[in-house]
């Protein structure tokens, strides 16, 4: 379980409780809680967040990555989640994979330091919790393996990769390759106190036209006792995330496990289980059964990536958050919303989001579902900068005080 400093925790638990908005509102909403999720998302993908870009000196990617987490407690935010295996690679010294190039610019080269190991540290010394945050199956964002380093797993077991979509996978078809992206991962809680393990949204690659993900040799030695690929494939997927959470608890017990799908699992046109949207849907185009992994208490929380606005004629924020309360309620699955805090201000956006407004609208509105345990921050870098004033808002109007994450 997550470290947090006694000075944190009896700030939390002093912490007023408040209701919000007017009486007959405030009757029915939930007050605000004294412990409930508020997190970041710190992306290290093509630097996205950090380090601000390769090559960069031990000293300088250290003081940038304590800057990132002074700002998400300047910000009373609790639990920073890092990207710690952006692309079958590793921000601590993995005996498994190399080191990323997102540090030095050259994979598998010794940026120095442990870029984990100080965050963990650093990150309860300020009392926030630390995620270490994996994408289980990218292996690179280019379809060249020779540009791996000549140790890379992924070149020792060609038999092991697909090309797809300008990128390299592994193939989850394969038990092997499950095996080993779990046990790749998992060093790092066998080495760290880390509190959370955390995957993204990227499952089975999400859908590109007119391209077939070639898993046919998988399927044909290991899809036999199944009505479909599909089936199979989900249930690879649906093995790495129950394999997961079991070695978890075997190897540091009470680290928790936590998992931020794309928002809509099925429209209900498709399924009458599903949310009233008309988007992609994530059980059948990157074969992740997001409801069964809440509702079979696989994982301890889960954090749909909830990037639209309020209204959105598609995908309506105000449609999806009561949809998945509903489906986290009476489980053991803790919910928490990811925030598209990147969209804020943005002139490429609709116009909801260019009202500084409309993310503090969203933590409101969510009030109204207890089921709503807190919310995730995309990305580090606009809770930083915050050029729009969209964090600023979210502080004033629902983190005045601070509050423990949720346990």
């Amino acid at each position: 379980m997550g470290r947090l400093s006694r000075r944190a925790f009896a700030l939390a638990a002093l912490s007023t409780l408040a209701t919000a908005g007017d009486a007959g509102a405030a009757s029915a909403r939930r007050p605000r809680a004294t412990t409930e999720m508020r997190g970041v998302w710190l992306a290290t993908v093509g630097n996205r967040d950090w380090p601000s870009r390769t090559g960069l000196s031990a000293a300088v990617q250290r003081a940038e990555l304590l800057a990132h987490l002074d700002a998400a407690a300047r910000r009373r935010l609790n639990t920073v989640i890092l990207q710690v295996r952006p692309t079958a690679d590793a921000l601590w010294p993995s005996p498994h994979e190399p080191w990323s190039q997102y540090l030095t610019g050259t994979q598998g080269r010794d940026p120095g330091w442990d870029p984990l190991g100080t965050a963990v540290a650093e990150a309860h010394a300020r009392g926030l919790e630390l995620h270490a945050w994996f994408n289980p199956l990218r292996i690179a964002t280019h379809t060249d393996p020779s540009r791996l380093v000549a140790s890379h797993p992924a070149r020792r077991h060609p038999d092991w990769v697909v090309r797809y979509g300008g990128k390299l996978y592994y193939n989850p078809g394969l038990p092997q390759v499950r095996t080993f992206v779990r046990d790749a991962m998992l060093d790092a809680v066998a080495r760290y106190p880390v509190d959370a393990v955390h995957f993204d949204d990227y499952f089975y690659p999400y859908p590109v036209a007119g391209q077939t993900f070639d898993d046919d040799d998988a399927y044909d030695a290991h899809g036999g006792a199944f009505p479909s690929r599909a089936a199979w494939r989900r249930d690879n997927i649906d093995r790495l995330v129950r394999d997961t959470a079991t070695r978890i608890e075997q190897i540091r017990p009470g680290t928790r496990f936590g998992i931020s799908p794309f928002g809509v699992w099925r429209n209900a046109s498709t399924d009458p289980r599903g949310s009233d949207t008309r988007a992609l849907q994530s059980y059948d185009d990157v074969y992740a059964d997001t409801r069964k992994w809440v509702r079979e208490n696989w994982i301890d929380y889960i954090c749909p990536q909830l990037y639209w606005h309020m209204g959105n004629a598609a995908a309506d924020y105000a449609k999806l958050v009561p949809w998945w309360a509903q489906v986290a309620r009476g489980t053991k699955t803790q919910l928490y919303v990811g925030e598209a805090l990147y969209k804020a201000g943005d002139q490429a956006q609709p116009a909801g989001w260019q009202d500084p407004a409309e993310l503090s609208r969203h933590l409101t509105y969510a009030r109204d579902h207890p089921e709503v345990r807190g919310h995730v921050y995309f990305a580090a870098r606009e809770v930083a900068q915050d050029t729009h004033g969209a964090m600023a808002r979210v502080v004033a109007d629902h983190y005045r005080q601070q509050a423990a994450p949720p346990r």
